[in-house]
């Protein structure tokens, strides 16, 4: 099928060829004719499977035909798009800029961890679709700079993220305010029991859309695996990074302050580095995302949730440097560097504490990862082991007195049974 088929309006196909794109994804093939007839719509897909174009083109001609037939008026908030970190807000409005390039519709992004300043500006000019953030959206919203009265179209991207980061009670919040009469999106990589939940309260008689990219991600991807100790970790991602010349690398780290001290090693080593998290301000993670980009820092060391939005189209490697919990969180970081069926190279380390993450992600993807056991570190031994336990005490005969049971501690046991005695 081509993007013609699905019968697109003119401007939207002219950008659409203008990406050099003539074959919709297979969510975007079942997403687009679904939206365009007007229903709602819970789609369980992760993130590098077209997800974005499949619900921005069909809003985009909604509101393009409403524009065309009602032209007069000033320009209201007309759909709503809430994501949950600043990265995939900002890729999803330049896909709305993209696609939406000759329809003349207005879209703006707002989010937390810069001045609100540009933001308000942008919105007091008028636009037709708001991109936002949970948090910032409903402080915009207290202040009264936004109105959701006249929202038509409504996408909640990443629900399971949302629930990660905390945003269950913000999202139930901004639903409220929503008109009862409106299209609403739902997407989530994952469908647990909790977001099955939350996607009943947001749609009525929705259609359901499951792609299952992951099994097909991870075969295009070459994945080796090293059995390592922690302390011997950086050591084995520098011994690596010099035996191949890779041009851009991708670090997934567990935590904020284990990508710091990542970089902070592999500056050490001679590397042009950056870490990439939520204790990063917004210019800073915006800074580093650009020389990423641009070739300027060779390696960019991120934790999950700050690696969501990330879109880089020639991504070399991605280092697992610790394993995700969730073994659909693996195929997630490997399919960033296998995206538009191209093949890529994923490396992962496994320390003693993490085969169990391992067994999860084998069992995910039908065991497809070579371990690679001829390594330099491979016959490190781990020293912070427990130590070993004393022995145990020998046994104390009946008529030797107890230790401790001596008051040595200079304070009167309590209900020892004896009164200190008056002195007159």
């Amino acid at each position: 099928m081509t993007f013609k088929e699905l019968k697109l309006i003119d401007p939207i196909l002219q950008a659409i060829e203008l990406q050099g794109y003539t074959q919709p994804t297979p969510i975007q093939e079942q997403s687009i004719p679904i939206l365009l007839q007007g229903k709602d719509l819970l789609g369980c897909a992760q993130t590098g499977t077209g997800k974005t174009a499949a619900f921005a083109i069909p809003i985009l001609q909604h509101l393009y035909i409403d524009r065309q037939r009602n032209k007069k008026g000033t320009k209201k908030i007309k759909a709503l798009i809430v994501t949950p970190t600043r990265e995939l807000a900002i890729q999803i409005g330049n896909s709305f800029s993209t696609y939406g390039k000759f329809t003349g519709l207005k879209n703006t992004v707002v989010f937390g961890g810069v001045k609100q300043g540009s933001q308000t500006n942008e919105l007091k000019k008028g636009v037709d679709i708001l991109v936002a953030t949970p948090g910032r959206l409903l402080d915009l919203i207290n202040q009264g700079i936004i109105s959701l009265r006249h929202i038509e179209f409504s996408v909640l991207d990443e629900a399971d993220h949302m629930l990660d980061m905390g945003f269950i009670h913000d999202i139930k919040r901004i639903i409220a305010l929503l008109p009862k009469k409106r299209q609403s999106l739902f997407f989530s990589a994952t469908m647990p029991a909790d977001i099955v939940n939350l996607s009943k309260k947001i749609l009525g008689n929705p259609e359901k859309i499951t792609i299952s990219p992951e099994k097909t991600t991870a075969e295009r991807v070459d994945q080796t695996l090293y059995y390592v100790i922690k302390k011997a970790k950086a050591r084995l991602l520098i011994h690596l990074l010099n035996e191949q010349n890779f041009y851009s690398v991708l670090v997934f780290s567990r935590t904020k302050y284990g990508a710091d001290k990542i970089v902070k090693l592999l500056k050490k080593a001679g590397f042009k580095a950056e870490a990439i998290h939520g204790n990063k301000s917004q210019n800073a993670r915006q800074r580093a995302l650009k020389n990423f980009k641009e070739g300027k820092t060779q390696i960019l060391v991120a934790t999950d949730i700050a690696a969501r939005g990330i879109d880089i189209s020639e991504l070399s490697l991605v280092v697992n440097y610790d394993l995700p919990s969730v073994a659909e969180t693996y195929v997630h970081r490997i399919g960033r560097t296998g995206r538009a069926n191209a093949s890529g190279i994923a490396i992962s380390f496994c320390q003693d504490d993490e085969r169990a993450f391992l067994k999860d992600i084998q069992k995910l993807i039908s065991n497809k990862i070579t371990v690679i056991t001829d390594h330099p570190f491979v016959d490190e031994k781990d020293d912070s082991a427990p130590k070993q336990q004393r022995p145990p005490r020998k046994k104390r005969s009946d008529n030797k007195k107890r230790e401790g049971d001596k008051n040595t501690s200079g304070f009167r046991k309590k209900n020892s049974g004896i009164r200190a005695k008056k002195k007159y």
